[in-house]
């Protein structure tokens, strides 16, 4: 037997136990976008600075010290990827937790409440908050609460479509998603014409601290500002919203995203973002055409596309050049994501293949549009829209010849299209509803906007009344007709919502499921007493979140989808299941400083109807490792899958790695610092 060592020496060796309460304060142990659902890491642990309630009392002018000395951790992070020294912060978006943690000890919770309970409180409060967005938004657009209280209802009814809390409760998504909706709400009493000048005031800086927050706690957030900005840009242009409005909410837009890029240490993704872009494009654009809103109709409609074509003409360039003086690498594969999305191109590439297998990125299924049938949102909610976009082409046209808007609307006008908070709610639903055709995770920011507008909606006199003139009936009175309809509909929905949903419902809600995986619970117990503490681990990203969040050890990757450099890490740590020989495997967690790596049966035996999709498949096509014959795909290589083959416990597998525990689930291999070569 002939020993030679490895060039890239094991890192455990020689290192002796680390204190096993390994900092219960740390607050850097994975980012709180995981969840049970393993869609993305685990991060509950933020937390977990506030101490345990055994210790004693910590003096308080010691707690801001301790704080920022822990957020000093965080920014320069060298415990959490391994051979990686990260700004934990900016990297996983740990404001929430942050924020959170400083509540948790400013108000001495740690006395009453374990971190885990304070934590999952906050973000279920935040939901609480959301829904009451939703419910505010529809009472200020209907005039009654009783359209709140069926927004309500029908959210409640329809929570797999309008919310991940019941499965997912870390998501950035759920943390941000309530200030989008405080946002909106704000927005839309700001449009209002019938506002007071205090009220007025307090939905600007609503609207404004509300952007700001939102753009602090979600890395996608501008994205769906800059959804939100179009439908502000068709507002401004038809001319449906006082210029005065739109430049302070320019104002608003450019305030928080200026105090975002500073609180994300400069992140070069908001300078080129398309939210920014299209806000020098419009201010510009005003600016250069000051005269836009005059003139006739066939002189306004060409002035119009004058308008649109300055603005993305000199927001693209704005763009171009950012990103010639920063270069933001996320947005080249962000196009190459869409191309091969819509069909424009192929790729064999891991990262764009794995992506696009992600249910957030598949269309919709029919069973999302029979839920929202057989729940009556989707029939109300096509009438309703129906009518506000034909009514809403109806003010556009008056605008573009000539006519001005109407500030103070009566009932027996019927025109509920003329609000300008309505016009905006009809072009925020088409916008987010033709991407949610496109992308089921699209539909979180779509249903629980739907279920307002329908609920303002059937509870409007004013639709009730654009109808009835539409009609022209003359048999009763319309006036008195429309509100006997905006009292009758919504209660006999409600009647029939309470009828046969709220027993379901209420014992959806009161069935209490615990997840316990024993094999998991044997593996964290393993690594937590026989790993050495600086050990690092090699694995799925979805089960290192776990490993982290549980042990503290190092990881070679976790389960963030919109970091492309993890991923690209990842790809690395998924070859355990690809058909590469035991050397490249090696080599590959050798260079990631990997001293033990963790394979998976259910993903090395993985049975999937959708082949395509499997990781081992993937990784095969992302290797060459495929054959093609009469429109089928067959893998093939000169190595087996090295999930299977290192189970067989010969060499050359056994000289690289060592198992050291195993059940059912997993299997455990170290990888060994001496390589040992038997002839």
């Amino acid at each position: 037997m002939t020993e030679v060592r490895s060039p890239e020496t094991d890192s455990s060796e020689g290192v002796g136990d680390e204190d096993e309460t390994r900092n219960e304060l740390e607050l850097e142990t994975t980012r709180a976008d995981g969840s049970a659902s393993a869609e993305e890491g685990t991060g509950d642990d933020a937390l977990q600075e506030g101490g345990q309630s055994d210790r004693p009392p910590e003096s308080p002018v010691k707690r801001p010290t301790r704080s920022l000395a822990c957020f000093y951790e965080l920014m320069v992070d060298n415990r959490t990827l391994s051979g990686q020294t990260i700004n934990a912060v900016e990297r996983f978006s740990l404001y929430p937790e942050l924020i959170t943690s400083f509540i948790y000890r400013l108000t001495g919770g740690q006395d009453f409440v374990e971190p885990i309970y304070f934590y999952v409180g906050a973000v279920f409060g935040l939901q609480a908050v959301y829904v009451t967005a939703l419910f505010v938004c529809s009472w200020v657009m209907s005039g009654t609460w009783v359209a709140g209280m069926l927004t309500v209802s029908w959210y409640v009814i329809n929570r797999p479509d309008t919310t991940k809390v019941d499965y997912a409760i870390p998501l950035r998504d759920n943390w941000a998603l309530p200030y989008f909706s405080c946002q909106v709400a704000a927005l839309t009493g700001f449009l209002s014409n019938n506002i007071r000048s205090a009220t007025e005031m307090c939905c600007y800086l609503t609207l404004s601290a509300t952007t700001f927050v939102f753009l602090l706690v979600w890395e996608h957030s501008h994205y769906v500002l800059f959804v939100q900005g179009l439908c502000l840009l068709l507002l401004d242009s038809f001319d449906l919203v006082p210029a005065r409005k739109m430049a302070d909410i320019h104002k608003a837009y450019l305030g928080a995203l200026f105090l975002a890029y500073l609180f994300h240490f400069q992140n070069a993704a908001l300078l080129s973002s398309p939210l920014l872009s299209l806000l020098i494009g419009s201010v510009l654009a005003r600016y250069f055409q000051q005269k836009m809103k005059m003139g006739p109709l066939v002189a306004r409609v060409m002035k119009l596309f004058l308008h649109f074509h300055l603005v993305f003409t000199t927001g693209i360039t704005f763009s171009y050049l950012v990103k010639k003086l920063v270069p933001v690498s996320e947005s080249d594969f962000i196009l190459k994501f869409l191309e091969v999305k819509f069909g424009l191109n192929t790729t064999t590439d891991f990262v764009t293949n794995i992506l696009l297998c992600q249910e957030s990125f598949q269309t919709p299924g029919q069973d999302f549009f029979l839920r929202l049938t057989q729940a009556s949102v989707l029939p109300f909610y096509l009438l309703v829209l129906t009518v506000c976009l034909l009514s809403t082409l109806q003010t556009i046209y008056r605008r573009l010849s000539g006519q001005p808007m109407t500030a103070n609307l009566r009932l027996e006008d019927g025109r509920v299209g003329e609000q300008p908070e309505v016009i905006y709610h009809v072009f925020h639903t088409l916008l987010f509803g033709g991407l949610a055709l496109l992308f089921d995770g699209m539909k979180y920011l779509w249903t629980p906007y739907v279920c307002m507008f329908t609920a303002f909606g059937v509870c409007s006199p004013e639709l009730w009344m654009t109808v009835l003139k539409w009609l022209k009936l003359k048999s009763i009175h319309p006036i008195v007709l429309s509100l006997i309809l905006s009292t009758a509909v919504p209660t006999i929905i409600g009647f029939s919502l309470w009828r046969e949903y709220c027993p379901r419902v209420l014992a959806e809600l009161s069935d209490v499921q615990e997840f316990y995986d024993a094999d998991t619970v044997e593996l964290i117990s393993w690594i937590n007493s026989q790993a050495p503490g600086a050990a690092v681990f090699a694995g799925s990203p979805e089960l290192l979140g776990t490993v982290k969040l549980c042990s503290g050890s190092a990881v070679t990757s976790l389960p963030l989808y919109s970091d492309v450099h993890l991923l690209r890490r990842s790809e690395d740590s998924y070859q355990v299941y690809s058909m590469r020989s035991a050397e490249d495997i090696y080599k590959i967690l050798t260079s990631q400083k990997a001293n033990y790596v963790i394979i998976e049966e259910s993903i090395c035996n993985e049975l999937s109807p959708n082949k395509g999709c499997r990781i081992k498949d993937l990784l095969d096509i992302a290797n060459a490792h495929v054959v093609y014959d009469k429109g089928e795909i067959y893998s093939f290589s000169k190595h087996g899958r090295f999930c299977h083959e290192i189970k067989m416990n010969y060499s050359p597998y056994t000289n690289y790695f060592t198992r050291v525990f195993w059940n059912r689930s997993y299997h455990v291999y170290k990888v060994n610092s001496v390589i040992s070569f038997q002839y």
